[in-house]
């Protein structure tokens, strides 16, 4: 039986946190899914179909991870697609405090289990919005994202 984890995320920019996260999630399951909504209401830097191609780039690397768009509740998509469990990193008590509710809401509709991994501590203080705020004054955000993502945020405030 395969056991298949998704990692969830707007991955708006994905961060090296991120595929910190879901490098570790892909030696712990046989397959990992990396989901993103597609909800075109939220305003995005980069577009639905935009961040898929960002993400299939960056976990290419992962011979068992693949990516996918979804679109209402994580753990319908789970369901469809036979995940056993939902990977979320954690940067510290804040984060915590505010995925548990979640995972354990997902747990009682589904049964789909949450794991949590604790982040980098390189990478503790690191979040999308950070990148694209640093990133907007012209900060240098090659150290928290892959080299082709810092190019495209950087061709977004050029």
């Amino acid at each position: 039986m395969t056991r298949r984890a998704v990692c969830p995320g707007s991955f708006d920019p994905v961060t090296n946190g991120h595929l910190d996260i879901i490098e570790r999630a892909a030696g712990l399951f046989d397959e990992v899914v990396v989901a993103t909504g597609t909800n075109v209401s939220k305003s995005r830097m980069f577009a639905p179909e935009e961040r898929l191609e960002i993400l299939r780039q960056a976990v290419a690397p992962f011979p068992n991870v693949s990516v996918a768009g979804f679109e209402g509740l994580i753990v319908d998509f789970c369901r469809e697609i036979g995940a056993v469990a939902i990977v979320k990193g954690l940067r510290g008590a804040t984060d915590y405090e505010y995925e548990l509710p979640m995972a354990q809401m997902n747990a009682h509709l589904t049964g789909v289990e949450t794991v949590f991994l604790p982040g980098a501590v390189a990478n503790a203080f690191v979040s999308s919005s950070l990148i694209k705020e640093v990133a907007a004054f012209g900060g240098d955000i090659s150290a928290f994202v892959p080299d082709f993502v810092a190019e495209r945020i950087r061709a977004r405030f050029d």
